[in-house]
């Protein structure tokens, strides 16, 4: 891991300890701006997902903020740790995305200054996913699982064209040396 990666990680995680930490302890003053997102995004998780999940994902909108501020802490963790960086990663987006359309709906505040502090919000929380996606794909600088399969066929395929070439190559020599043998025979015959 190079020294960037091991200062980046850990940077880019600490607010998602410290706002997972908080909505775990006291989701109460979250709940009246997450209300209107949990309300619609709810019911859509549950028909989407199979019944035994969608069973288990909580009504209340105080649970579900626990429960993003459970997996943005298990996300930042793992992000932080680089123990299961790239999942931790995944996680933090997709936690951040609720998260950023309820606490910072900017199109809804009439005050100039609040539209104006919330869009600052909203597009910092932009930029957060946006490294938090660079980071959910990092493979180190080794080469991911879709490249090394791409290149791997590639590989195979050229080099069951060199083996093809070798093969008609000594089929040719194998030919031309029986040919001569032959004629060596032949003249051998003749001489004899």
């Amino acid at each position: 891991m190079t020294v960037v990666r091991a200062l980046a990680r850990p940077l880019l995680s600490v607010i998602f300890v410290a706002q997972g930490v908080s909505a775990v302890r006291n989701p109460e003053p979250l709940v009246p701006k997450a209300q209107p997102v949990t309300d619609r995004l709810v019911p859509l998780v549950k028909k989407a997902v199979p019944a035994q999940i969608g069973d288990r994902i909580p009504e209340s909108t105080a649970n579900l903020i626990r429960l993003n501020g459970a997996a943005q802490v298990l996300g930042a963790l793992a992000l932080a740790t680089g123990r299961g960086r790239r999942l931790g990663a995944t996680v933090l987006a997709a936690s951040l995305v609720p998260t950023t359309l309820a606490a910072h709906a900017f199109w809804q505040e009439d005050d100039k200054e609040a539209k104006a502090l919330q869009r600052y919000q909203f597009m910092k929380n932009l930029g957060l996913l946006g490294g938090l996606l660079l980071a959910a794909v990092d493979t180190e600088g080794k080469p991911g699982v879709a490249w090394r399969a791409t290149h791997g066929a590639k590989a195979a395929k050229r080099e069951t064209k060199r083996g093809a070439k070798a093969a008609k190559r000594e089929a040719r020599q194998l030919a031309h040396d029986a040919k001569a043998a032959a004629r060596l025979a032949k003249a051998e015959l003749h001489l004899g």
